[in-house]
């Protein structure tokens, strides 16, 4: 099997089947990525398809100072950003079931159950709130709904967030702290703000 190394150098050698191999290992990533960006499938498939021209286009400058994938996002947050500032971003409400914590830790928004039910009903109500929560990202914005990916589906630091966006790290926490207070409120969970007081005290947007 070849390995990503290869791949990469065949690829910027202008070996087309290379790059396609290497597409076929990320592409259901930057595909999900997109689809709870965009909200709407066909969307995410539009805007996949155009950060994968741009990654072809642009494969000899990728110099392994970074993992691939991380290349690869950085073209995807961009082509996020370009597309946000378009305004050619539809909203959609397509709703998808996704497992507990890979999109958003339900732990941050302080959604506990009252009681432990029979793993039937548990498994029905997170379920259920899975799907509320999918519904709440589309009372984010466009730039709220990007960080929060971000940081909750990517795993990425206040600083890797603001560096990949172009804004400060005050930027970045306001930004998160807004979109946790609208999930919370979408969902009807009381917080005080001063519950999210230290993550932006002192910093500059």
């Amino acid at each position: 099997m070849t390995s990503e190394t290869e791949l990469i150098t065949l690829a910027q050698s202008g070996d087309s089947d290379a790059f396609c191999k290497l597409a076929r290992r990320y592409e259901r990533r930057i595909y999900s990525l997109a689809l709870h960006y965009c909200r709407d499938p066909h969307d995410a498939e539009d805007l996949s398809q155009e950060v994968w021209l741009k990654a072809y286009r642009a494969i000899a400058s990728f110099r392994g100072e970074s993992s691939f994938y991380t290349w690869l996002r950085q073209i995807t947050i961009n082509s996020f950003l370009n597309d946000r500032r378009a305004e050619k971003i539809m909203l959609g409400d397509e709703q998808r079931a996704i497992k507990r914590g890979e999109l958003v830790s339900l732990d941050e928004l302080e959604v506990m159950p009252a009681e432990r039910g029979p793993r039937l009903e548990e498994t029905v109500q997170q379920k259920l709130l899975v799907e509320r929560v999918m519904q709440a990202l589309d009372e984010l914005t466009p730039q709220q709904r990007l960080i929060f990916l971000l940081k909750h589906r990517e795993g990425m630091t206040y600083e890797e967030i603001s560096t990949a966006c172009g804004c400060s790290t005050g930027t970045i926490k306001k930004s998160l702290f807004r979109a946790v207070h609208k999930l919370r409120e979408h969902l009807g969970i009381n917080a005080e703000a001063a519950d999210y007081a230290p993550f932006v005290a002192g910093e500059k947007s």
